[in-house]
């Protein structure tokens, strides 16, 4: 039973973790709204597939309408991890092969849907580069409220910052104790060559706050406030860092969270 409980109140932290980190996004977006984006990380194995459906789940159940999109096509994961099947997906899509509307699919969540990409896609990059793919990713974002692109790792390969330049945002996941600062440096700098705006560095795999923490925000004068929450919610820290170095952000994570979002210094998109 208490087995059971802890599984449970891990569960609440990260769905509020969750919830966190979009209330961020559009903290970040007031004058220019953010439609698109992309979840990528240095290294493999930070947890940036799961981060990509709890933050598609807390857009959808505040009403938002969403499609999560496979594109790490050389490590399909999300299909499983939604519990959903569908009979085609993002290359048949970009080839006509099936129209959009048949290769979407509705997940258990409601206003969440899915796009699934097929196996062994062969050089992922030049699909991504495609004109066919820059008009794929504009026809989504006047369909849905948020498209969010889960992406293989940056360091790992050129993806996501090919597609870092068509979205309207990225945002990488850390995972502490386990990505090195100069991965981490390498995969931000290859980014930013590519003019991706990254307005985040989300961490994950870290120890849950329980009732022990809440959440905490900063006033323009730098003034720290700590308002009252309920029990069993994890912290964040404030999109008000968003003047933070790129080393600072990394370094700054004032409380153990599950998703804790440290925004580092923006860059231009385009």
């Amino acid at each position: 039973m208490a087995k059971k409980k802890k599984q449970s109140s891990n569960q609440l932290e990260i769905q509020n973790a969750a919830k966190t980190l979009f209330a961020n996004i559009r903290f970040m977006s007031v004058d220019e709204p953010i439609k698109s984006i992309v979840i990528t990380s240095s290294v493999p194995n930070e947890g940036k597939s799961t981060v990509s459906v709890n933050l598609a789940q807390a857009m959808a159940t505040a009403g938002k309408r969403v499609l999560l999109v496979e594109a790490d096509m050389r490590r399909r994961s999300l299909a499983s991890m939604l519990k959903v099947r569908a009979s085609s997906g993002l290359y048949a899509v970009l080839s006509d092969a099936a129209p959009l509307d048949a290769a979407v699919v509705s997940t258990t969540t409601a206003n969440l849907q899915f796009l699934d990409t097929e196996p062994n896609i062969p050089n992922p990059a030049d699909l991504i580069s495609s004109k066919r793919f820059s008009r794929l990713v504009s026809q989504l974002e006047r369909g849905y409220d948020y498209v969010i692109f889960d992406m293989p790792p940056v360091g790992t390969f050129v993806d996501a910052a090919i597609l870092s330049t068509l979205v309207d945002a990225t945002i990488m996941v850390v995972r502490p104790n386990l990505t090195k600062r100069s991965e981490l440096m390498e995969a931000y700098e290859q980014l930013q060559k590519a003019n991706a705006k990254v307005i985040g560095v989300c961490a994950t795999f870290v120890e849950g706050s329980g009732s022990e923490y809440y959440y905490a925000y900063y006033t323009n004068s730098g003034e720290r406030v700590k308002p009252e929450v309920s029990q069993n919610v994890a912290p964040a820290t404030s999109a008000s860092h968003a003047s933070m170095s790129k080393q600072q952000a990394y370094r700054s994570n004032p409380h153990p969270t599950t998703a804790s979002v440290v925004p580092p210094k923006r860059g231009s998109r385009r």
